[in-house]
């Protein structure tokens, strides 16, 4: 399939610091590509010098296979909606999602056609007359997608756009995004902060940290086969314990806090007996009261430390004796262990084919300075 936007070894400095440092990536025609990264990582001033806003110092860009080196923001085949998404107060809905054909000089029933036909397409047929503050946020965020999608862009560029809406808004607005994008079948490169867009949306996401690229794949990719330990504590919740591998027979062990020998996959490198890793396990991989006798599991008594109930997120907070970890453990649905309370001593164990094991002191989520 024919890629939409390719990107090449792109650099962007700011004052001596390196924002984007050797980015490459493609996007096909008519998916949907998230970059994913917690603030400062690089991915607005990617997503801009994509849009032209800013020069790269070094790379290229190719959109539908031209390369825009010196093209200009408003010649390029891309738009952008930005988080406060920038509608015309002064201008109803038809003026708004018209003002881009205007400005290109397009004139009378070819407008109106355009601009009906894409307000049927992202659901809001009959709504040109509203003003803006006649509209809801999801409804604001349609017209502002739609005054970009008039365009025919190859590929449309959003900055973030949820950020603005309450909670249950932004959960409503995923969905809405998502079929709206393979209902049109244009191009879309999103970013956000916020894991669940990317994974919930995206036919692949980047996730950047520190102004490169730790890992490009579908959202499963991401979720079950983390490539290092920024990306496995970002994408989903994960426990973090740290411990001390050993080779053990044909296998490997884990020795945690002096007292448990964990079993952990195989790593499929060579390791040092002895070195220190984190080992990372998932809140819905944990088991209350696994099977006895199963080597397939990994055991550890806890103390349950709080009761964090959140619905279908329900969790356990709980701590292995005799340390000060704390990790959470899923709760079932199924209310059969509603009798469990704070300060009650329970087994918890996970199948240790889903521990995640990489080298300790590279677990931080981002560099804070």
């Amino acid at each position: 399939m024919q890629n939409a936007l390719s990107v090449r070894n792109l650099v962007k400095r700011f004052s001596g610091f390196t924002a984007v440092d050797g980015v490459s990536f493609d996007v096909e025609d008519g998916s949907f590509f998230s970059i994913l990264g917690p603030s400062g990582c690089g991915k607005t001033t990617l997503l801009r010098m994509i849009a032209g806003f800013y020069r790269q110092d070094a790379g290229t860009i190719l959109l539908n296979g031209v390369d825009m080196d010196g093209v200009s923001p408003n010649m390029r085949p891309v738009n952008l909606v930005f988080q406060n998404l920038a509608l015309f107060p002064m201008m109803n809905v038809f003026e708004n999602v018209a003002f881009g054909l205007r400005r290109r000089g397009e004139k009378g029933a070819a407008v109106e056609r355009k601009v009906n036909d894409m307000l049927e397409r992202v659901g809001l047929p009959g709504s040109g007359k509203k003003e803006i503050d006649q509209l809801s946020g999801g409804q604001k965020q349609r017209i502002a997608i739609a005054r970009c999608l008039v365009l025919e862009p190859a590929v449309l560029l959003l900055d973030e756009p949820l950020g603005a809406l309450d909670a249950k808004l932004r959960e409503h607005m995923k969905v809405e995004l998502k079929a709206l994008q393979s209902k049109v079948g244009t191009t879309f490169v999103y970013i956000t902060h916020d894991q669940s867009e990317a994974m919930v949306m995206s036919d692949r996401v980047a996730v950047m940290n520190n102004g490169v690229f730790e890992q490009i794949g579908t959202p499963q990719e991401l979720y079950h086969s983390p490539i290092s330990s920024f990306v496995a504590q970002f994408v989903g919740a994960n426990n973090r314990l740290p411990v001390t591998l050993r080779a053990c027979g044909e296998g490997i062990n884990a020795a945690y806090a002096g007292r448990w020998e964990l079993r952990v996959p195989m790593l499929g490198k060579d390791f040092s007996s002895e070195e220190p890793h984190d080992l990372f396990v998932r809140p819905e991989s944990m088991v209350i009261g696994p099977p006895e006798g199963d080597e397939r599991f990994n055991s550890l008594p806890v103390s349950v430390k709080a009761i964090l109930f959140d619905g279908g997120n329900s969790r356990l907070l709980v701590s292995p004796e005799g340390t000060a970890d704390e990790f959470t453990v899923a709760l079932p649905q199924t209310r059969q262990y509603d009798h469990i309370r704070v300060n009650d001593r329970i087994l918890v164990g996970w199948d240790a084919a889903a521990s995640l094991c990489f080298p300790a002191g590279d677990w931080k989520m981002y560099d804070e300075g």
